[in-house]
């Protein structure tokens, strides 16, 4: 089907294409340009990569059951690829995003139509760019609803509001990350955080920038939460308003009631909030959970929620934050996200396992002579960093072009010890290599990701691309194989495609590997991914007609 939508999007391509959207046969089109633009913030202005001259960029709407296209062109100057996260682009990678690992990027001056089929998901996701730090600014919400007639399973609200969390830094940002490179250490953090693009009236020279949502009392509303900062786990909250949590990462959950949220990089999180309260102005705040003493960006951005006929000079009240370190808060709030698990919505945990596989996620240093200490820090699953391949991998493994990746990834780390111990500061050179898992169609995975003390324990939030997984268990610790899987939640776990693995913990996922083709696994930390915490699973061809990778489309960009 996307084949086909495609050759006729593209002999469409002289007929104008919206800057938003065109309903068309269940079609819907798009015209991503890729551009640079001027932009302000906090007194400083700056060059910025934006999607259409837009921060955030536009929104993308579609329905359940809806075929996609979007065609972008890049006029800027640094080579592009674009990321649906949380679509599953069955049999589709080529559609998915991530430079060198399903597609060489789209250079400078020329455009690729991704096309893909939205099947059994609803809710909220995202898109942003999956090359360098491009997505400090590349960004934007992907909004699908339920097919026609198909109700919520929560009150229907009022009205929607999306509310995409950002960070934003004075400098230009691959300026700020090469200088870092060079050095062998991590970038400066940002500047300050953002909502909808604007850091809020805290900051200087923001009252311009500051995003209002107005609400009429008594009223229920959606609000779309999407956290597209590269490095940092953000606390939300709305100043004396309770949020009820009813999805996360594009499915629904059993509701459940907080007065904040945690959201990681690459998560989304649905959330119902009621105008119950007196009118008035009230903040929107969010602001880092970090509970290591680790350098970071830990300033309070805003927006306002203000109910209707409250006059502007009223100063908004402030939310009660979870304190930055608040690990038992979110390991709490973490336990309350269940699946909704209903007929309509079922949970299909797979029960027996085929494959089991123990990732350890480690920081490291190896040899750099011209570094500033002699060392450059990097970043490993089971002692391994992965480099980058200079063609894209779903490529290579579709045509069967030898010597761009090995299949060899260890299913566990080469040595056990004990992962959560003291910290470890010797022997800390990882190895180097392009090196894939491979995974037979139709198997069930369990994979437990179980963070270690080299240098220091940390919070990381995985997230794989094409595919949803169930998040089964965590903990607090070493994983132990005789008992931890005893306490797994079988019946109704979170399901979801990015997870937290808490610091200095574990966290075992679930999925069937029914989708074939390479599919990116890594740190949603943009600092951690490049240095190399990631790798990719090859998911062979199944033996039926629509079990196997499509063929790529004609438009492919080339490296």
């Amino acid at each position: 089907m996307a084949a086909e939508i495609r050759s006729i999007y593209l002999n469409r391509m002289s007929t104008p294409i919206l800057k938003g959207f065109a309903r068309e046969a269940a079609i819907k089109k798009y015209q991503f340009d890729v551009q640079v633009k001027n932009v302000s913030r906090l007194c400083h202005a700056k060059p910025i990569v934006t999607v259409n001259g837009r921060f955030p960029g536009p929104t993308i709407y579609a329905r359940e059951g809806d075929s996609v296209l979007i065609n972008v062109t890049n006029h800027a100057q640094y080579n592009m690829s674009i990321h649906w996260h949380g679509l599953k682009q069955f049999r589709n990678g080529w559609a998915d995003g991530p430079a060198y690992i399903t597609q060489c990027p789209i250079q400078t001056g020329s455009s690729y139509v991704y096309a893909f089929n939205i099947t059994g998901q609803r809710g909220t996701l995202w898109w942003h760019a999956h090359i360098l730090w491009l997505r400090a600014t590349v960004y934007g919400a992907i909004v699908i609803l339920p097919s026609k007639g198909t109700p919520f399973p929560f009150p229907q609200p009022s009205r929607e509001e999306i509310i995409v969390l950002g960070e934003w830094w004075h400098a230009d940002v691959e300026e700020v990350v090469k200088q870092g490179n060079n050095l062998g250490l991590p970038p400066n953090m940002s500047d300050a955080h953002t909502i909808n693009g604007k850091p809020g009236p805290l900051f200087p020279c923001s009252e311009k920038h500051t995003f209002v949502m107005e609400v009429e009392g008594g009223k229920t509303y959606l609000l779309r939460i999407i956290n597209a900062a590269l490095n940092d786990e953000l606390f939300f909250a709305v100043a004396n308003h309770t949020l009820t949590v009813v999805e996360i990462d594009a499915v629904y959950t059993k509701p459940f009631t907080t007065q904040a949220i945690l959201i990681a990089p690459g998560q989304t999180t649905n959330v119902l909030i009621s105008a119950n309260q007196k009118s008035d102005r009230y903040f929107m705040a969010v602001r880092p959970f970090i509970d290591v003493p680790i350098a970071i960006d830990n300033k309070t951005a805003t927006a306002i929620l203000q109910y209707n006929g409250i006059p502007n000079t009223v100063l908004p009240k402030l939310p009660t934050l979870p304190s930055p370190n608040n690990s038992a808060f979110a390991l709490s709030y973490n336990k309350k996200l269940k699946s909704l698990n209903t007929p309509n919505f079922p949970a299909n945990v797979p029960l027996k396992v085929d494959r089991n596989l123990f990732f350890t996620i480690g920081l490291g240093m190896n040899s750099c002579p011209m570094c500033v200490n002699g060392t450059r820090l990097t970043a490993s699953l089971n002692n391994i960093s992965f480099v980058m391949p200079e063609i894209g991998l779903l490529q290579a493994h579709y045509f069967n072009t030898k010597g761009v990746f090995r299949t060899d990834f260890p299913d566990k780390p080469p040595t056990v010890f004990n992962y959560t111990g003291a910290p470890l500061t010797a022997n800390l050179g990882t190895l180097k290599g392009t090196r894939l898992s491979k995974i037979a169609f139709n198997s069930t995975v369990e994979l437990v990701l179980q963070d270690t003390n080299l240098l220091t324990v940390e919070s990381h939030p995985f997230h794989l691309h094409g595919y949803n997984f169930f998040v089964v268990g965590t903990g607090i610790g070493n994983f132990d194989p005789a008992k931890d899987p005893s306490k797994y939640n079988l019946v109704d776990p979170p399901e979801r495609n990015t997870v937290g693995v808490p610091t200095g913990g574990w966290t075992a996922i679930r999925f069937t590997a029914n989708n074939p083709g390479v599919w990116f696994f890594h740190c949603h930390l943009e600092l951690h991914t490049g240095w190399g915490l990631k790798t990719a699973f090859v998911v062979e061809d199944g033996p039926g007609p629509n079990q196997t990778v499509l063929p790529p489309p004609k438009d492919i960009p080339q490296c």
